[in-house]
């Protein structure tokens, strides 16, 4: 091995009593002493430290930067801010992959990028060959002069806050980035990974500062992670690895990039980018995939044959890739990764859920099959000659509920229920009733609900709750035909008509405000409802033109505080327009006290606001109880931006109005939206009022 690279963690290793072997020009732990398997697990309940140190370390500065990375990568560069990184791919001409990379922008000036060890100097060589088309592009290889370390697991985060000196971890968000110190040591953090661990850290340090930092690391509670629990962790993760997933397949053909899973975040399409490498064959695969898994629509196959799905095997035996895979007599693809991987035992159902002592194997594997299969197909694979059997599945574990990846079984994601029958056995009419007595019990009696709907103290505030009055649909509509009297669609509505009026009258003196809406029944329609006039407004006195959405939101962000229902994800999605140039949704986020998250930096607004002209700013936060700065946002609304619109959603905080608290309308906002339930006892409604 004397002609092989070593990390400067190579001793390291072999004091711990790791197995090395050759991995893409590089002596590396393929295990330590407890084995692959435990380390497996140990990143899944603990937090697992890789030495990453092999991986190609690629720096861009100059003018010509951007347009090189935009030119030679398939996503979109020029979405990244300062802080931010993004997973992206090394495309040829005919819509594969040279290899796949992830782009870090820590500085303004200065990008780097992150290479597969055994493509490093392939990859090289190809941006060297495009330089002379680009003037003023610095690229140096920081491969030697920058280390690398991966720190994935639940307890990852721990463990850095109880290392960091100055500086912070980055938002708790996949792919931002920020720099600390840490003994001294300046160390750039990613909150990236291959191991599909929600909480994941990498850092970049300086090569001698490193040893002290992997010395502290361990220290802390990591242990240490080798090449062969990473392959089993990103195959578990459902990760692509390049020379599997990615480049030649079995039978000499390119395979291509569209195949994978991640080229839907990878490969973008932006104007910004111009005519980047491999453009158009790249979108052919898109457009193929779109037909194919929109519509049904094979019609445009052959750009796009085959894709990588997860399967997992129902049989006995292990999957490694080249394995062919078969549906009765017709071979529809081949294993491209697979092996036997361990998963601690959980027990409970959803919340309840918790991971407990004891380890299961199970046989999982990516392959690259025929695009006309779908999740739930069974399959065979034929391993050593005989055939076992396997299935599709959308995935082999899931990261979204942190601080654990849960890992999925095959046989607990396809449930059919039981169709009808006039045979069916009839519902158990009395258990539900007694439980259904039981459970009022308990929520009016016997526990204190921090929701004041769920314990109504007044017996006659509930037994009015469940009349018929309370449920009984009452749409109306002011029609100027009848000057601009209230007329109900249903009739027989008159009473719920006068209860309306008295409960407006209550809510306008209780608000301030000249006008309320009662009749929205949750505080998402409330929501919709404002953003659905304000698309209204914007588009006023124009019908025949598909209608324009708001061009730009300021909102607080969800991790912050932010109403699920202000968000993109939630009733805000089908108003907001899409950024340009991050073709993400064109909102953006209220900044925060470094001191306090959960409070509006109001100085940091100014220049925000100034910048992006928001038609619309919504105020308001769940759960967090502070006050507001809406007269202070008010005042930078009019000097700034006068034509944007505040908005504030106080569901958890409209119990509070009046001038102990907030007064909203004297304050400056301009619609007050809610829900009833969190703070007002009696039934689940919702509240609109505008001054």
């Amino acid at each position: 091995m004397s002609d092989l690279l070593r990390t400067g963690f190579f001793d390291k290793h072999v004091d711990l009593g790791a197995k090395i072997v050759e991995f893409g020009g590089w002596e590396m732990p393929i295990q330590y002493p407890a084995g692959i398997v435990s380390e497996h697990l140990a990143t899944r309940k603990g937090a697992g430290l890789f030495d990453v140190s092999h991986m190609g370390r690629f720096i861009f500065r100059g003018e010509g930067a951007l347009a090189f990375l935009q030119h030679v990568l398939t996503n979109n560069a020029a979405a990244l801010l300062p802080g931010e990184a993004q997973y992206t791919i090394i495309p040829n001409a005919a819509g594969g992959a040279i290899d796949d990379s992830y782009l870090y922008r820590f500085f303004e000036d200065e990008f780097l990028l992150v290479v597969n060890a055994a493509n490093r100097i392939k990859d090289w060589d190809h941006f060297q060959s495009l330089l002379p088309d680009f003037p003023d592009v610095e690229l140096t290889d920081q491969t030697m002069d920058l280390a690398m370390l991966s720190l994935q697991g639940p307890s990852s985060k721990d463990i850095l806050l109880d290392l960091i000196d100055s500086g912070d971890l980055p938002e708790p968000m996949r792919n931002c980035l920020s720099q600390v110190t840490i003994a001294g040591a300046d160390i750039l953090i990613a909150r990236t990974g291959y191991t599909g661990e929600p909480i994941c850290f990498e850092l970049f340090i300086k090569r001698d500062d490193a040893l002290k930092i992997w010395d502290l690391l361990l220290e802390k509670g990591a242990v240490p992670i080798a090449l062969g629990a990473r392959d089993t962790l990103r195959l578990e993760a459902g990760l692509p690895l390049y020379g599997h997933e990615f480049g030649i397949d079995a039978n000499g053909n390119e395979i291509p990039i569209f195949a994978a899973g991640l080229a839907n975040v990878a490969v973008s399409f932006s104007p910004l980018k111009g005519d980047f490498i491999g453009k158009e064959a790249l979108h052919r695969q898109w457009e193929a995939r779109k037909l194919i898994r929109k519509e049904g629509d094979f019609s445009r196959i052959e750009d796009l044959p085959r894709m990588v799905m997860p399967v997992a095997l129902a049989g006995r035996g292990i999957a490694r890739a080249g394995d062919k895979v078969f549906i009765g007599d017709k071979e529809v693809g081949y294993i491209t990764s697979g092996t036997m991987v361990p998963k601690w035992k959980w027990e409970g159902e959803g919340l309840e859920s918790r991971l407990i002592d004891g380890k299961e194997m199970r046989a999982i594997g990516l392959a690259l099959l025929d695009n006309h299969l779908r999740k739930g197909d069974r399959l065979e694979i034929e391993i050593r000659g005989k055939r076992t059997e396997g299935v599709i599945v959308p995935y082999h574990m899931r990261g979204e509920a942190p601080p654990y990846a849960r890992p999925i079984q095959y046989d607990h994601l396809f449930h059919e229920k039981a169709a009808a029958t006039e045979t069916a056995a009839p519902p158990q009419i009395k258990d539900l009733i007694e439980k259904s007595i039981a459970n009022t019990v308990w929520r009016q009696r016997e526990c204190i609900n921090l929701i004041p709907s769920e314990m109504t103290e007044s017996r006659l505030v509930r037994l009015l709750s469940i009349m018929d009055p309370s449920g009984r649909y009452a749409e109306h509509k002011a029609l100027k035909a009848f000057e601009e009297t209230e007329i109900f669609y249903y009739q027989g509505a008159d009473f719920i008509g006068r209860v309306e009026e008295l409960l407006e009258a209550e809510l306008r003196l209780y608000l301030g405000c000249r006008e309320v809406e009662t009749k929205v029944i949750s505080g998402q329609m409330a929501n919709a409802a404002v953003f659905s006039a304000m698309v209204h407004r914007i588009n006023f006195g124009d019908r025949k033109r598909e209608p324009r959405r708001m061009r730009r939101v300021m909102n607080h962000h969800i991790m912050k505080g932010g109403h699920l229902s202000s968000q993109p994800m939630g009733a805000l999605r089908d108003f907001v327009a899409r950024d340009p140039e991050t073709e993400k949704p064109a909102v953006v986020n209220f900044p925060v006290l470094p001191d306090n998250q959960y409070r509006i930096d109001v100085a940091a607004c100014r220049e925000i606001i100034e910048r992006y002209q928001p038609e619309l700013i919504i105020l308001g936060k769940s759960v967090i109880l502070y006050r507001e700065p809406v007269a202070e946002i008010r005042a930078l609304v009019d000097e700034l931006s006068p034509e944007s619109v505040i908005m504030y959603d106080m569901a958890h905080v409209l119990g509070l109005i009046g001038p102990h608290f907030q007064e909203p309308f004297r304050e400056g906002a301009e619609f007050v939206t809610g829900s009833t339930h969190k703070t007002f006892f009696g039934i689940c409604s919702a509240i609109l009022a505008t001054p």
